[in-house]
C-alpha cells in the first residue's frame, strides 16, 4: 500500500513492546500484563456477522426488476487479525444474483460522520422517501414510494455505513483514530469492499464508486488505495464534489469567493432576487461563470490596489448577479462569504437561505445576526429520512437491532477527525484530486461523472469543475471525465425532476463504463 498507517501501526508497536524481550525482565513484563488484561476488559462486544435476504421487485423504466435485498454486517480485521469494525450494509441484488459480470456498485454518503441513509433512501435505491422538491417534509406519517428511477437496472447497489455510524460499530480493542481520519477510512473501506467482493464472487464484475459530500473525498482516495492493491474500477460518480478543502479554509485566499459566486448568482435567481431576472438559468449561469473566471478574479487579485473606480464597476456587475446592494458588496471587500450572502439575500423578509440547498428558506430569531442560525435545507428532511429508514428497515427489510441507528455521528467524528496526509504539505486543507488523478492515469479507461446541483453551497459546483480541470491529465484520459448540473441543491434527489434527469444521464454513463459483451 502507498498510504501510511500511522495509528494501526502505532497499536502493533504497543503490543509488541508489551512483551517480554528476555525471561529476567519480570516486573515489565507483569505490569505489561496486567495493562493486557485492563485493555481486554475494556475491550467492546464483537457482535458475530448476520445476513438477512428478502426477495422484492420494483418497475425500473417500464419493466419489472426482480431483486434481492440483503442487510448485514462483515467484520473488518486489523493486520493481526483481529475484529475492529462491524460494517453494516444493504446490498440489492438484481436476478439471481449470481451474475459474476453484472455491475457492482458501492455507495456511501459523508460528512465525515454520516451514515449511508440519504443516498440509500434518497437516491438511486428501489425505494425512496417521497420528498417534496423544494419544501420540507411534512411531519409523520412519512411515505416512501417505489423508485422507478432506481439504477437497479444497470448495476447491483452496495449501500455502506461508514465506521461509527448508522449500524457500523467499532469491536474489540479499536479506537476511533484507527478509523476517523481520511486515510484511515479510505482504508477501512477497501478492506470491506475487498471482502464483499471475494465473498460474493464478484471479482469479474465491473465496479463503480458513487460517493455523495465527503463521500467524493473518499472516493478519491478509495480508488487510489484499491488501485494500489491490485482491484481497478470501471467508473466513479462524484455527487456534490468536495476535492479541496481549501474552499472552505479562510485562509486569505480569494479562490474560494470566485467558485461560489456562480451558486449564489443561481441561488438570487431563484428567489428573484436578480434585477431582469433572465428565463434560463443555464445561459445565466454560464455568463456568471464567465465573469467568475475573468473580471472577477482579476478585480480580487489587485486586492488594495485596486481603483474605486473598478471596485465600483466589478461592485456593480455583483450586484446584477447576486441581488446584493452594492453598498454591502463593497462594504465586504467584493468578497461575498457564503454564510453572509445567505443571511443577506432575503433580510429584508426575515428569512435565510439553505447551505444545503438554497431554495429552502430558514427563519432567524433575529434579522440582525451575520449568518444564519442554522441551515434550513438540512432542517427540512433530515426526520423523515431517518423516521422511513427504520420504518423500511424492520418491516421491508426484516432487520432489527439493539442499537439505534445513526445517521450521523457529527459530534464524536467530524470533531476528532484526522485531516493530514502524509504526502500534503499543507494537511489543514486536505486535496484528493491528486489521488483521483494518480488513479486515471494508472488506469485510463477509469470513467467519471461529476453530478452537481446548482443551489448547493455546500460543494459549489464551480469548485467541482475548477477540481477536475487542473488534474494535469493527457487529454484522451480528461476525456474521460464527465458533467452533469441539475436545478436542486446538495441532495440533488430531493428534486423528482433532477433525480429522472440523474438517472437518464448515469444509465448511459454506466453503459459506456461498462458495455455488455
Amino acid at each position: 500500500m502507498r498510504h501510511s498507517l500511522i495509528a494501526p501501526l502505532a497499536f502493533v508497536l504497543a503490543i509488541g513492546l508489551a512483551g517480554p524481550l528476555h525471561a529476567a525482565d519480570s516486573a515489565p513484563h507483569d505490569n505489561a500484563s496486567q495493562a493486557d488484561k485492563d485493555a481486554r476488559k475494556d475491550a467492546l462486544p464483537i457482535p458475530p456477522e448476520r445476513k438477512v435476504v428478502t426477495s422484492h421487485s420494483v418497475r425500473i423504466d417500464g419493466r419489472n426488476v426482480a431483486y434481492k435485498a440483503t442487510a448485514g454486517t462483515l467484520l473488518i480485521k486489523d493486520d493481526k487479525g483481529q475484529p475492529t469494525v462491524s460494517m453494516f450494509y444493504v446490498a440489492y441484488t438484481a436476478g439471481d444474483g449470481k451474475a459474476a459480470n453484472r455491475p457492482v456498485t458501492f455507495l456511501f454518503n459523508g460528512g465525515p460522520g454520516s451514515s449511508s441513509m440519504w443516498l440509500h433512501m434518497g437516491s438511486v435505491g428501489p425505494v425512496r422517501v417521497a420528498n417534496q422538491g423544494d419544501q420540507p417534509i411534512p411531519p409523520p406519517p412519512y411515505s416512501t414510494v417505489a423508485n422507478e428511477y432506481s439504477l437497479l437496472d444497470k448495476s447491483d447497489l452496495v449501500f455502506i455505513d461508514a465506521p461509527g455510524t448508522g449500524y457500523s460499530q467499532l469491536v474489540g480493542e479499536a479506537k476511533g483514530k484507527d478509523f476517523y481520519g481520511v486515510d484511515q477510512d479510505a482504508e477501512a473501506f477497501a478492506k470491506f469492499i475487498t471482502r464483499y467482493v471475494g465473498d460474493n464472487h464478484r471479482w469479474n464484475s465491473p465496479k463503480f464508486l458513487f460517493g455523495e459530500s465527503y463521500g467524493t473525498t473518499r472516493s478519491a482516495v478509495l480508488a487510489r488505495q484499491l488501485q494500489d492493491e491490485g482491484m481497478e474500477l470501471n467508473g466513479i460518480v462524484l455527487m456534490s464534489s468536495i476535492l479541496d478543502f481549501s474552499v472552505w479554509a479562510n485562509t486569505g485566499v480569494d479562490h474560494g469567493y470566485i467558485v461560489n459566486l456562480p451558486t449564489e448568482a443561481a441561488i438570487a435567481w431563484y428567489h428573484d432576487k436578480v434585477p431582469n431576472k433572465p428565463a434560463d438559468l443555464a445561459g445565466f449561469i454560464a455568463a456568471v461563470r464567465q465573469f467568475a473566471s475573468t473580471d472577477y478574479t482579476l478585480a480580487l487579485a489587485k486586492g488594495d490596489a485596486i481603483t474605486p473606480a473598478e471596485a465600483d464597476r466589478v461592485a456593480t456587475q455583483l450586484s446584477q448577479y447576486t441581488g446584493l446592494s452594492t453598498t454591502y458588496i463593497k462594504q465586504a471587500n467584493l468578497r461575498i462569504d457564503p454564510s453572509r450572502f445567505r443571511k443577506e439575500l432575503l433580510r429584508d423578509q426575515r428569512r435565510t437561505v439553505g447551505r444545503l440547498d438554497g431554495r429552502f428558506e430558514g427563519i432567524d430569531p433575529d434579522a440582525a445576526g451575520e449568518t444564519p442560525d442554522g441551515d434550513a435545507a438540512s432542517d427540512a428532511a433530515t426526520g423523515a429520512y431517518l423516521a422511513a429508514f427504520n420504518q423500511y428497515a424492520t418491516s421491508a427489510l426484516n432487520y432489527t437491532s439493539d442499537h439505534a441507528y445513526l445517521p450521523n455521528n457529527y459530534g464524536v467524528i467530524n470533531r476528532n477527525w484526522d485531516w493530514k496526509r502524509q504526502h500534503q504539505r499543507f494537511p489543514q486543507a486536505p486535496y484528493v484530486g491528486s489521488d483521483l488523478a494518480d488513479t486515471m492515469r494508472r488506469n485510463p479507461h477509469l470513467k467519471v461523472f461529476s453530478a452537481n446541483g446548482y443551489y448547493d453551497l455546500a460543494t459549489p459546483f464551480y469548485a467541482t469543475e475548477f477540481d477536475l480541470g487542473h488534474l494535469s491529465l493527457d487529454p484522451a484520459i480528461s476525456k474521460n471525465i464527465e458533467y452533469g448540473f441539475y436545478p436542486s441543491g446538495h441532495m440533488i434527489y430531493f428534486d423528482v425532476d433532477a433525480l429522472k434527469q440523474v438517472k437518464a444521464d448515469l444509465a448511459r454513463f454506466y453503459d459506456e463504463a461498462a458495455p455488455r459483451h
